[in-house]
């Protein structure tokens, strides 16, 4: 009796983890082929048991349900870890679209795209969301279009304290990519 209660109790945690939300008490009856008095004796023995040992979880009735819960006591703790930093992940699109804002900024997006050939309305939508890239002002011309540049997060994420600590390019390497990008500007002509 006591290990199929176990296996019980485990597979109440597995749905009520799993699923996240409240769980109707009925439903778990019936995919747990087991009474309901059986499986509400059960329940309230875990929800005990929870509530004695040192555990960061507890498990409540709302209503007709049944949930698992973080203890009021533990929300301090994980209110840091949902408000930590989060890292992302910056394609090789991403990476050339922030290096030509670094680079050049203040830029427009139409800057940006006459550089890489491409369209980056994604791209910049992308920086601005992972707070790499932010709207600092508007061109004075025709449509006012947006300038973007760098921001503070950028700079802690890549480890230097100001721009002027950013790799200079060498006049070389310039000349290298400019000679590159003529040569894919001819190769998408002739296609």
């Amino acid at each position: 009796m006591e290990n199929s209660v176990l296996k019980i109790e485990a597979a109440v945690e597995a749905i009520l983890f799993s699923m996240g939300d409240a769980v109707p008490f009925k439903e778990l009856a019936k995919v747990l082929e087991i009474d309901e008095p059986t499986l509400e004796k059960i329940i309230l023995n875990m929800m005990d048991k929870y509530n004695q040992e040192d555990r960061g979880i507890k498990l409540v009735k709302l209503e007709s349900s049944y949930q698992l819960c973080t203890k009021n006591e533990y929300y301090d703790v994980l209110s840091k870890v949902v408000n930590m930093p989060k890292k992302h992940t910056l394609t090789d699109s991403l990476m050339e679209t922030l290096s030509i804002v670094a680079y050049k900024q203040p830029v427009t997006r139409q800057e940006i795209e006459a550089i890489r050939g491409v369209s980056c309305v994604h791209a910049i939508n992308k920086l601005v969301e992972y707070n790499l890239v932010t709207e600092v002002g508007r061109l004075d011309a025709i449509g006012r279009p947006i300038l973007f540049g760098t921001t503070e997060d950028f700079l802690r994420s890549f480890g230097v304290t100001s721009m002027d600590e950013l790799p200079t390019i060498s006049p070389d390497k310039i000349e290298d990519f400019k000679q590159q990008a003529m040569e894919e500007a001819q190769l998408r002509i002739e296609v």
